[in-house]
């Protein structure tokens, strides 16, 4: 079997683990999901006439608020989806498991292709999840195209493939499970930084640098003017830029964590 083909197999098998894992214990991943939904109905239904005003400058319209809010919670759930990676990482390196791998003859990175590959298909199914409950309570994107909807949708895997890499690394470098959540908080605190839920032009002056400069504020620009047909502008390169920096030094993080355990 040539080494391609054994890479294939192995991470293919580790694949199947995860997911396997993901199913017989899904509450991890279920109480992380509650969090963009209840903070979908919290904001449209409770702040929804108050925020319109701000974002669109008129009177008070909750479906404003639900287009402009949308994209915002969709990148947030894969932030809250990818701090159950990094607990299932640092739970795979303390309870033996990866000792384990090490002593067979398998593609030694596939463990780690494993859990990015798991992360990702969670990370889909919960925004299509998150999406359904937009529409259900009156999101519509009738302005998008369907070239539109194919970048949204690859922006979108992009992004989820880029934390689950830095979400690895962070599951490999904590103790125990506990302090896994706890480094990967930031994934879901930083969308709360960013232009999810009210524009960075209404923000004080010196909190602005902190919601522009960071990774979550181009990618939702470039989603919200995917789906709701604005423009776009520099966004779109900066969200494709940050996504494969992180991806990039998550991939070299985890690997070198990785094999330094191992030595």
């Amino acid at each position: 079997m040539s080494s391609l083909s054994l890479a294939v197999r192995d991470s293919s098998t580790m694949l199947r683990r995860n997911l396997l894992h993901a199913r017989r214990y899904p509450s991890l991943t279920l109480n992380l999901l509650l969090t963009p939904i209840v903070l979908l109905l919290l904001f449209v239904y409770i702040f929804g006439d108050a925020m319109s005003s701000v974002i669109g400058g008129g009177g008070p319209d909750r479906s404003a608020y639900l287009a402009y809010v949308v994209p915002g919670l969709l990148l947030m759930t894969i932030g809250s989806t990818v701090v159950g990676t990094a607990v299932s990482v640092s739970n795979d390196m303390t309870e033996g498991i990866i000792a384990r791998f090490r002593t067979m003859a398998i593609h030694r990175p596939s463990v780690l292709i494993g859990h990015v590959l798991g992360s990702v298909l969670q990370s889909v199914m919960s925004v299509i999840l998150v999406g359904v409950v937009a529409v259900a309570i009156g999101f519509r994107s009738v302005d998008a195209t369907a070239l539109e909807w194919l970048a949204a949708f690859g922006l979108l895997v992009l992004f989820a493939t880029a934390l689950t890499w830095i979400a690895v690394g962070m599951g490999l470098v904590s103790p125990n499970a506990e302090a896994a959540s706890n480094n990967a908080m930031p994934l879901i605190l930083l969308p709360l930084l960013s232009s999810a839920f009210t524009p960075v032009g209404s923000m004080p002056g010196w909190f602005r640098p902190i919601a522009e400069y960071q990774p979550f504020t181009p990618a939702i620009e470039t989603l919200r003017g995917l789906l709701l047909g604005s423009e776009i502008g520099a966004d779109g390169w900066l969200a494709v830029a940050w996504c494969l920096g992180l991806s990039v030094l998550g991939y070299f993080w985890s690997g070198a964590k990785f094999d330094r355990d191992a030595a």
